[in-house]
């Protein structure tokens, strides 16, 4: 016969499981409880600054808006001079993010996996030209790749190539600013991914590099996938090291954010327009990746 107290620790245990069901919901409402007092107990100090701050931020993307010539935006966005200046910059953006992918993936995992003297100042030089002025950017590569720069005058001589003033030449500004952002995702995603896969793959026989490209990059596509996201909006954005280094004509190195500069001096509303295509990419970037970087507490 079952003891009459073992049915009361039963419904005990079942109580301390709905209890633990429960627990969600009861915690978000704590949480939301203190969210609401922790806003109430903002001090006036701090308010007013941060709400100045968010005001300065949206304020100019808010007043850009107002002004957009929303009846006239469809032809201006299909004009020739427009169109021409988008895909341009379609196709030199994914040129330069795949040759950020081809060289910054191998790059990203040198500087997670290997260790070697001298990888913090070899990270540092990576992550230059987050910091560096564009313009001194385009102004750099000229000294290494123009005619008469240091690599550039080996490859006119032998080749009778040259970069500058070329699309070519858009391609790899735009990968020079643009690569740093693939390198540092990616290099993070590997960081975070556990070795031993790869270590385990080794030891059954598996050479490094095929270890690496059957077990390492299924593990860091993720990652891969939102550095390549921010590189090409990066490429995309990029004005100063390309009007230095590929200068800025129509058909061949003219891109959206040269193409914005020129049209503000004579064509206001075709620069809002361009303006507004950038604006828009830039938030579906954001959208994109923010379950990625933008996660709530």
């Amino acid at each position: 016969m079952t003891p009459v107290h073992d049915e009361p620790d039963a419904v005990a245990g079942s109580r301390k499981g709905g209890t633990r069901r429960g627990s969600s919901p009861t915690g978000g409402a704590r949480r939301e409880r203190k969210r609401k007092s922790a806003v109430r107990g903002v001090p006036l100090p701090l308010l007013v600054p941060a709400l100045v701050g968010l005001a300065f931020l949206v304020l100019p993307l808010v007043a850009m808006l107002v002004r957009t010539p929303w009846n006239s935006l469809p032809d201006l966005l299909t004009s020739a001079e427009v169109w021409q200046a988008l895909q341009l910059s379609l196709f030199c953006a994914t040129a330069a993010t795949a040759v950020s992918l081809v060289i910054g993936v191998p790059l990203a995992w040198l500087l997670a996996r290997i260790e070697f003297p001298g990888r913090g100042f070899v990270r540092a030089l990576v992550t230059l030209p987050l910091v560096l002025p564009p313009v001194v950017g385009g102004v750099a590569l000229l000294m290494a790749l123009g005619r008469n720069g240091v690599v550039g005058q080996w490859l006119d001589s032998w080749f009778g190539f040259t970069l500058p003033f070329t699309t070519a030449g858009v391609v790899v500004a735009e990968a020079f600013v643009a690569l740093p952002f693939l390198v540092i995702s990616v290099e993070g995603t590997l960081r975070a991914a556990d070795p031993r896969y790869e270590e385990a793959a080794t030891t059954l026989g598996a050479s490094r590099f095929t270890a690496f490209r059957r077990v390492t990059l299924p593990l860091i596509a993720p990652g891969i996938a939102a550095g390549a996201v921010l590189a090409w909006a990066r490429a995309l954005g990029e004005f100063g090291a390309t009007i230095t280094f590929a200068g800025n004509f129509p058909g061949r190195t003219q891109t959206m954010p040269l193409a914005v500069y020129l049209a503000l001096q004579s064509d206001p509303e075709a620069a809002i327009a361009l303006s507004l295509v950038l604006l828009t990419v830039s938030v579906v970037v954001l959208a994109g990746l923010r379950d990625r970087w933008m996660t709530a507490s």
